[in-house]
């Protein structure tokens, strides 16, 4: 089975509020098995569009398991802190399976 990768672009517009969402969207995605990979460090865009302020990677064990964690009452409870205080875009990316290396 096929690992998948969330990537989030992240624009927060009211650090105070996205302190909520800080406070519970990790402990989420890390309940929903998720491995944070990468959360707002350095970034450098070589082609395309600048990125955003943050880009945030996490690892999931499978295309589902990221779904079910996006689904799940505590990542749902996370989001809903999130409204009004970030501009965020969420891709879910499902990885090479190990012999289509």
């Amino acid at each position: 089975m096929a690992k998948a990768y969330w990537i989030a672009r992240v624009n927060v517009t009211d650090p105070e509020a996205y302190a909520g969402y800080m406070a519970l969207g990790p402990a989420a995605l890390i309940a929903g098995g998720g491995t944070l990979l990468s959360r707002g460090g350095r970034s450098l865009a070589l082609e395309g569009p600048e990125p955003s302020e943050r880009t945030v990677v996490i690892e999931f064990p499978s295309m589902e398991a990221a779904l079910a964690c996006h689904a799940s009452p505590a990542y749902s409870a996370a989001r809903e802190q999130r409204k009004g205080a970030a501009e965020v875009e969420i891709l879910i990316v499902e990885g090479l399976e190990q012999d289509d290396r």
